[in-house]
């Protein structure tokens, strides 16, 4: 679970949406400070952008890079340090920038904030290192005492708020090793490098810092650990607010884990920061002493500032490891007898976890966060409950401060309430792991409960009574409200006021009505479904925002741009309406064209992050003159320093470019392809992920490089593609293993993956396409393998790239001959689609990423849904990009070399219906 999407959930009900626009509608007192409304002083210019406003001298003249000041505050100083910053920043000519309200500073200090970030409310930018040296004497005298987190990304001046790190300041950006566009620094011969911004404080090799800076080195050196009687042996959680490590101590030999708390980071949905809940967990389970069923506390050390809560280990599983052990719903034909199994074994862990939650609230202890993550399993099947940090006595009044989402209690709940409604949804959970979906409509209980009931042979009363518990006091979800207010039908947020950074309740109405269903239509009811999928798109569009059309995930705002992109903006939802037969989305398609006249700064050249993409998406739609507008900008960029893989990079680019070279007729694309080739082979050896390991499957891996070479191939009949196309795929069959039932899947060190984005089902596709050219057992082996990894009944998102979607695209489309490639297996994957389904407006629609709210792009969201049900179901089956269905493929070596795989495609608005 990626926690970083939480704050994402704050500003909109049903889909996520960025901090910033959190902060500029809650309206409430204090809400933004005073600074932030200040007249711009005479002669300077300001800019507000995202969750940083900027003010800076018109004349200024400041270097791309160079030393800069970082202040840090508490939520309760705040506006007394921004004040004395400003004023002091606004006499003296210095450009700087600030966190204009509470709460983007308080989610920027949140427990599950970036960690790299954190801290950091005001930043200045010295004109050069004599001005900087100055500037950092004078701030720290001016905010001596005054208390901050500790900027991890940064060095500390003394033990003040005043920080410092040398970086980039204007925004310039460059591809690292991974192909991923990051933020620049210039190296001293022009070239760009990217600027780490991880939370640890790094110097560029070729900077020295000043001299006045080496007392600070020296005082950071100093601070260690090496003094415990703990030796560290491996770390086994971060948050904002510090870490978990598993220990041993040096006098007994034992193994105990040690709890990190850093002082004003990490805060909760009260304030509370990590050391505050550090030492309500100690009281809470001091008082829980003696009890199996917690862990018992040993020490408590401080070193520096950073506290440590000494804690005996309990040798076991948490709870949501279990589901790849022995969950049989991972498997594609678990049996009876398996199933029954796993409901025994299931109904006695809720039976002990619930007898433990029993005897923590009889010592008045009420838990606060009970979730899959927080249970440990032991080897006797005993169990013990982790993680008392938001836990308080039985009588304290108080909301739920921490939570995870697929168990935050509604706002109405308190007390022991709070841990029974964690109980009632691990009743669901254990079956069937889908509760974050109640964070959206807890009416989805029943839904849930149901799937359980068919899967299962659980007494249905055990269900029922978690429904009732889940669903007390709820109504109607907003979603199924028939009289919709006129500020929803546009497609704009419902006014909401939030009340701070706690976590997102389930939307209910004040006045409960009944309940309309939860799934408005299955997904194999064609063509409603169809119907309904793409209404419910169309209705959550918002034309008048500039940075997306349609509500996705969080990557449209990791990336100029992103909102318009193919992956997660507007570009790949027009295809995917177009491709299904839904029909064109004309007023869509002129939002793209309105905000391509000219791109966003430093939008990436990819075909799912960037240019190409939307410039392939706009010649498809038929809008040619803006796609030769957008290639003449890609044709225009280096592309060296671009990845080989198919997501953002080279193999992607080539792929377009050699699209649009044959529809447009343009010579200078092919050229450009085959260039895009060239990279694409010769990158491919550093195609490394972030832990050193080759990246596999269709987006990042070998198999989106192949699927070039496939292409080209059948463009030129140039065997060496072939070739190329072999390796490549052997590449990633080679980081491919072999798990239950003998699915193959991508081995990615800690889990494996039969995903069509990054798992081994994208894999699979490419490896249809090359068998269709040249016989190979290996691969026909793999393809027959990489089939029983999209056969198993349970996935746990609904998305393309990562979830049932993709599987059924893919069961559909194989040529496979392995069981389960017909069509009663497609549609039991269509069944296990239904299991995600929500409403949004009685329209069907689907979960993103983390399923913590709706999501309407192809990669993760509602689009690429209705895409995969029209691969299977359509009058004209729909396929990806450079994938297309089977009918559509070059069926033989020796078949019509020239255009057969793109140009067979007709334009959406060209096909026959029937």
């Amino acid at each position: 679970m990626n926690k970083g999407y939480a704050v994402y959930c704050d500003s909109d009900p049903y889909f996520y949406d960025a901090p910033h626009r959190t902060a500029s509608r809650t309206g409430a007192p204090g809400s933004r400070y005073a600074a932030a409304s200040r007249p711009v002083p005479e002669g300077w210019q300001r800019h507000e952008s995202g969750d940083w406003l900027a003010l800076r001298p018109v004349d200024a003249e400041l270097p791309d890079q160079g030393w800069k000041i970082h202040v840090s505050a508490c939520l309760d100083n705040a506006e007394s340090v921004l004040d004395r910053v400003w004023r002091h920043c606004v006499a003296g000519g210095t450009a700087f920038k600030f966190v204009p309200g509470r709460y983007l500073l308080h989610q920027r200090n949140a427990k599950y904030a970036d960690r790299a970030g954190s801290g950091k409310f005001v930043t200045v930018y010295p004109a050069d290192e004599a001005e900087f040296e100055r500037l950092v004497g004078e701030l720290s005298e001016l905010l001596a005492g005054e208390p901050g987190p500790h900027i991890l990304s940064d060095l500390r001046v003394g033990d003040g708020p005043v920080h410092v790190r040398y970086g980039g300041f204007t925004r310039r950006d460059c591809y690292d090793a991974d192909g991923e566009l990051r933020p620049a620094v210039a190296r001293p011969d022009g070239v760009l490098v990217p600027d780490p911004r991880g939370p640890v404080f790094r110097v560029p090799d070729w900077v020295t810092p000043p001299a006045f800076l080496r007392p600070h080195l020296d005082a950071r050196s100093a601070v260690t650990v090496t003094g415990l009687p703990y030796t560290v042996e491996s770390a086994l959680h971060f948050s904002n607010g510090g870490g978990v490590y598993l220990a041993r101590d040096t006098r007994t030999g034992d193994r105990v884990v040690l709890k990190e708390a850093r002082p004003h980071a990490g805060l909760a949905a009260d304030g509370a920061d990590a050391v505050t809940r550090l030492h309500r967990e100690r009281r809470a389970l001091e008082r829980l002493s003696g009890l199996d069923c917690t862990p018992g506390v040993l020490d408590h050390v401080t070193v520096g500032e950073h506290h440590f809560l000494v804690l005996e280990h309990i040798d076991g599983k948490p709870l949501n490891t279990f589901f790849a052990r022995r969950h049989p719903l991972i498997e594609a034909d678990p049996g009876e007898r398996r199933l029954a199994e796993y409901t025994a074994w299931a109904l006695d862990v809720h039976a002990r976890v619930e007898r433990a939650v029993e005897a923590v609230h009889a010592r008045g202890v009420v838990f606060n966060d009970l979730h899959l993550f927080n249970i440990m399993i032991r080897d006797d099947d005993s169990v013990a409950l982790l993680d008392f940090e938001a836990a308080h006595q039985v009588g304290e009044a108080g909301r739920q401060t921490v939570a995870n989402p697929g168990f935050v209690a509604p706002a109405d709940r308190r007390g022991v309430a709070v841990d029974r409604y964690a109980l009632a949804c691990l009743r669901l959970a254990l079956f069937l792991p889908l509760t974050s979906l109640l964070a959206i409509d807890r009416h989805k209980a029943a839904h849930l409960a149901d799937v359980v009931a068919e899967q299962f042979p659980v007494d249905r009363a055990f269900l029922d009574a978690a429904v009732d518990e889940i669903t007390r006091g709820s109504g109607t979800p907003a979603s199924r409200q028939s009289g919709t207010p006129a500020s929803r039908q546009s497609g704009a947020p419902a006014p909401r006021q939030p009340a701070g950074p706690a976590p997102r309740q389930p939307a209910d109405l004040a006045t409960p009505q009944p309940a309309g269903p939860v799934v408005p239509v299955r997904p194999d009811d064609w063509p409603r479904s169809r119907e309904s999928m793409a209404a419910a798109i169309r209705a959550s569009a918002t034309p008048s925002r500039s940075d997306r059309l349609f509500p996705g995930d969080i990557a449209q705002f990791a990336t100029a741009g992103g909102g318009l992109a193919f992956a997660h903006g507007a570009a790949g939802v027009l295809y995917a309406l177009a491709e299904s037969g839904a029909g064109r989305d004309e007023e869509g398609e002129q939002w793209l064209l309105e905000r391509t006249k000219q791109p966003p700064s430093g939008m990436p050249l990819g075909f799912h992050d960037g240019l190409a993409g939307i410039a392939w998406t706009l010649d498809r739609l038929g809008h040619r003159a803006r796609a030769l507008d957008l290639t003449e900008l890609l044709l225009a960029q280096p592309l060296d320093h671009l990845g080989p893989d198919l997501y953002g990079g080279t193999a992607g680019l080539g792929l377009a470019l050699d699209s649009l070279a044959r529809t447009t007729g343009e010579a200078a694309p092919q050229a450009a392809a085959l260039r895009c080739a060239e990279l694409t082979a010769d990158g491919a050896p550093a195609d490394r992920g972030s832990g050193g390991r080759a990246r596999a499957g269709l987006l990042r891996g070998g198999a989106g490089r192949a699927l070039l070479f496939l292409r080209l191939f059948e463009r030129t009949r140039d065997s060496a593609f072939l070739d190329l196309a072999r390796q490549a795929l052997r590449q990633d069959l080679a980081r491919c293993v072999r798990g239950a039932g003998g699915a193959l899947q991508v081995d990615e060190g800690w889990r494996t993956m039969p995903y069509l984005g990054a798992g081994s089902v994208g894999i699979g596709m490419v490896l249809d396409d090359y068998l269709a050219h040249r016989a190979d057992e290996e691969f026909a082996q793999a393809g027959d393998e990489i089939v029983a990894a999209a056969r198993a009944m349970f996935y746990a998102q609904p998305g393309l790239y990562r979830g049932v979607a993709g599987m059924v695209l893919h069961l559909g489309r194989t040529t496979a001959t392995a069981p389960g490639t017909g069509p009663r297996a497609v549609r039991r994957q269509l069944d296990a689609l239904s299991w995600h389904a929500m409403s949004y407006r009685d329209r069907l629609a689907f979960p993103g990423e983390q399923m913590m709210r709706l999501s309407m792009d192809l990669s993760t969201g509602t689009a690429g849904c209705l895409l995969a049900v029209a691969s299977v179901l359509g009058d004209a089956p729909a396929g990806l990009p450079f994938l297309p269905p089977p009918q559509k493929r070059a069926a033989a070596p020796d078949s019509a070399p020239s255009g057969v795989v793109t140009q067979a495609h007709p334009l959406p608005n060209e096909r026959k219906t029937s």
